[in-house]
């Protein structure tokens, strides 16, 4: 059956004998429902935090694990999504099958737009996260929940791509004072299946700048350089900036720790 390979790997997945850096992080998880497209975007005062934090697989859907991440949730998360459990059914499991689920965050979108957040009694303040139609913002040790909000109206009032969308939400976090430690790295990365290399894999978007003084600003300088060279296969060389949609759209649920 199934759900027997993602429950046989819920139970092998180990906890730290060494606590490895905590990845004090803002994510958003998200689809584009009209593309295809399953992307997450992340900014960190961590180096490197592209390499910890995302997950995605076309037609199926994005995780972000962080805090002390656990990185066996990435792809035990995508297999439980690809089995049929729902976002949050995989982080119930998941949680449930790890001793140091206090100290770990996580968000996870499905392909079909359902989406769920998780964040440890045990982490770092401020923690929390927010979920919307298509979507889940969180973050740990921030400068305060308005981080996540201005994440999630920024994403739900931008239009254009689904790339310009994330990083709009980057963006609207790091305004509102993001990660409280500082910045350090950041990380885009978009799937749709056919749309990586030359149509030989997913992979369309994986932009990562591992350390800079502003790792965001220079993010959108990369991606930028990403699209020129590697178009979107459905529409012109050049995608549209980022506009507003529903100037009153309002964000999503909340989800917080105390």
């Amino acid at each position: 059956m199934k759900w027997l390979l993602p429950v046989f790997l819920l139970f092998s997945i180990p906890g730290f004998s060494d606590e490895p850096p905590t990845v004090a992080t803002f994510s958003i998880v998200a689809i584009d429902k009209e593309t295809g497209e399953i992307g997450i975007g992340v900014q960190s005062k961590i180096v490197g935090v592209g390499a910890v934090v995302p997950f995605a697989q076309a037609g199926v859907g994005a995780v972000a694990t962080q805090a002390s991440a656990n990185v066996r949730f990435g792809p035990v998360g995508l297999l439980m999504l690809q089995t049929g459990s729902t976002p949050e059914q995989a982080i119930e499991m998941l949680t449930r099958a790890d001793s140091g689920s206090g100290r770990r965050q996580i968000g996870i979108v499905s392909a079909n737009g359902k989406s769920a957040t998780f964040t440890g009694e045990k982490c770092k303040d401020w923690a929390g996260g927010m979920t919307g139609d298509g979507y889940a913002v969180q973050g740990n040790i921030l400068a305060g929940e308005s981080v996540v909000t201005a994440m999630a109206e920024a994403f739900e009032k931008t239009g254009g791509v689904l790339a310009e969308r994330l990083l709009a939400a980057l963006e609207a976090g790091q305004a509102e004072g993001g990660d409280k430690r500082g910045k350090q790295s950041a990380a885009l990365l978009i799937v749709r299946e056919g749309w990586g290399y030359g149509g030989g894999n997913d992979k369309f978007r994986d932009v990562r700048v591992d350390e800079h003084a502003e790792p965001i600003k220079e993010l959108r300088r990369v991606y930028n350089k990403h699209r020129e060279l590697f178009p979107r296969p459905d529409r012109n060389k050049n995608e549209p900036e980022a506009k507003s949609r529903d100037p009153d759209a309002k964000a999503g649920k909340s989800e917080k720790t105390e």
